[in-house]
Protein backbone atom coordinates (compact mmCIF):
# COMPACT_ATOMS: atom_id res chain seq x y z
CA UNK A 1 0.00 0.00 0.00
CA UNK A 2 1.16 3.67 -0.67
CA UNK A 3 2.26 5.70 2.13
CA UNK A 4 -0.14 8.03 1.29
CA UNK A 5 -2.88 5.90 1.15
CA UNK A 6 -1.63 3.83 4.14
CA UNK A 7 -1.89 7.65 6.32
CA UNK A 8 -5.19 8.77 5.10
CA UNK A 9 -6.84 5.05 5.89
CA UNK A 10 -5.52 5.66 9.55
CA UNK A 11 -6.55 9.44 9.79
CA UNK A 12 -9.98 8.37 8.52
CA UNK A 13 -10.13 5.30 10.97
CA UNK A 14 -9.83 7.50 13.94
CA UNK A 15 -12.65 9.38 15.94
CA UNK A 16 -13.10 13.14 15.70
CA UNK A 17 -11.38 13.68 18.72
CA UNK A 18 -7.76 12.90 18.04
CA UNK A 19 -5.41 15.38 19.07
CA UNK A 20 -1.98 14.34 17.98
CA UNK A 21 -0.16 11.39 16.18
CA UNK A 22 3.19 9.89 15.98
CA UNK A 23 4.34 8.19 13.36
CA UNK A 24 7.97 6.05 12.60
CA UNK A 25 9.12 6.58 8.69
CA UNK A 26 11.57 4.49 6.87
CA UNK A 27 12.87 4.05 3.36
CA UNK A 28 13.19 0.96 1.58
CA UNK A 29 16.50 2.28 -0.31
CA UNK A 30 18.67 4.38 1.83
CA UNK A 31 20.41 5.87 -1.37
CA UNK A 32 17.36 7.64 -1.78
CA UNK A 33 17.46 9.25 1.74
CA UNK A 34 18.51 12.90 1.00
CA UNK A 35 15.56 13.25 -1.98
CA UNK A 36 13.20 11.83 0.69
CA UNK A 37 14.20 14.14 3.32
CA UNK A 38 13.71 16.80 0.31
CA UNK A 39 10.30 16.04 -0.08
CA UNK A 40 9.67 15.14 3.64
CA UNK A 41 10.75 19.00 4.89
CA UNK A 42 7.46 20.13 4.05
CA UNK A 43 5.89 18.16 7.26
CA UNK A 44 8.88 18.90 9.52
CA UNK A 45 10.01 15.19 9.57
CA UNK A 46 12.51 14.94 12.97
CA UNK A 47 15.44 12.82 11.60
CA UNK A 48 16.48 9.84 13.47
CA UNK A 49 20.36 9.94 14.32
CA UNK A 50 20.81 6.28 15.55
CA UNK A 51 17.42 4.31 15.08
CA UNK A 52 16.02 1.58 12.81
CA UNK A 53 13.59 4.52 11.76
CA UNK A 54 14.76 7.23 9.55
CA UNK A 55 12.04 10.43 10.52
CA UNK A 56 9.51 10.65 13.00
CA UNK A 57 6.54 12.32 11.99
CA UNK A 58 4.09 14.11 14.48
CA UNK A 59 0.39 15.40 13.26
CA UNK A 60 -1.71 18.29 15.04
CA UNK A 61 -5.52 17.89 14.02
CA UNK A 62 -6.89 21.15 15.35
CA UNK A 63 -4.12 22.73 16.95
CA UNK A 64 -0.41 22.49 18.30
CA UNK A 65 2.86 22.33 17.36
CA UNK A 66 2.78 20.16 14.50
CA UNK A 67 2.10 19.46 10.85
CA UNK A 68 -1.25 19.72 9.78
CA UNK A 69 -2.74 16.42 8.78
CA UNK A 70 -3.03 17.39 4.75
CA UNK A 71 0.91 18.68 4.85
CA UNK A 72 1.83 15.24 5.98
CA UNK A 73 -0.49 13.56 3.38
CA UNK A 74 1.21 15.68 0.40
CA UNK A 75 4.75 14.86 1.67
CA UNK A 76 3.49 11.38 1.69
CA UNK A 77 1.98 11.22 -2.04
CA UNK A 78 5.53 13.06 -3.08
CA UNK A 79 7.24 10.01 -1.89
CA UNK A 80 4.56 7.68 -3.64
CA UNK A 81 5.06 9.96 -6.97
CA UNK A 82 8.79 9.63 -6.68
CA UNK A 83 8.79 5.95 -6.11
CA UNK A 84 10.16 6.06 -2.75
CA UNK A 85 9.26 3.26 -1.11
CA UNK A 86 8.35 2.97 2.50
CA UNK A 87 7.48 1.69 5.98
CA UNK A 88 5.26 3.77 7.62
CA UNK A 89 3.79 2.85 11.24
CA UNK A 90 1.92 4.60 14.15
CA UNK A 91 3.22 4.92 17.48
CA UNK A 92 1.08 7.16 19.48
CA UNK A 93 -2.60 8.88 19.53
CA UNK A 94 -3.53 11.42 21.46
CA UNK A 95 -7.06 12.20 21.95
CA UNK A 96 -9.28 14.28 24.08
CA UNK A 97 -7.30 17.44 24.41
CA UNK A 98 -8.38 20.83 24.21
CA UNK A 99 -6.32 24.21 22.90
CA UNK A 100 -5.33 26.33 25.64
CA UNK A 101 -6.30 30.20 25.11
CA UNK A 102 -5.47 33.22 27.44
CA UNK A 103 -8.98 34.29 28.27
CA UNK A 104 -8.24 36.71 31.12
CA UNK A 105 -10.81 39.80 31.04
CA UNK A 106 -13.15 37.53 29.02
CA UNK A 107 -16.88 37.25 30.35
CA UNK A 108 -17.83 33.56 31.12
CA UNK A 109 -20.41 32.91 28.20
CA UNK A 110 -17.22 33.60 25.98
CA UNK A 111 -15.27 31.01 28.10
CA UNK A 112 -18.06 28.69 28.28
CA UNK A 113 -18.19 28.88 24.23
CA UNK A 114 -14.30 28.56 23.72
CA UNK A 115 -14.52 25.10 25.69
CA UNK A 116 -17.73 23.79 24.04
CA UNK A 117 -15.72 24.54 20.86
CA UNK A 118 -12.54 23.34 21.46
CA UNK A 119 -13.72 20.33 23.13
CA UNK A 120 -15.95 18.72 19.71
Amino acid sequence: MALADFFQEVVDSLPDDWTDLEFDLRIADESRYVDAASLLVTCNAQPYSHHDWHWHLIVAHRFGHAAAPEAVHCALRMLDEAEIGGELVLREVRSGRVEVTQMWGRPQSVRDEMARVRAQ
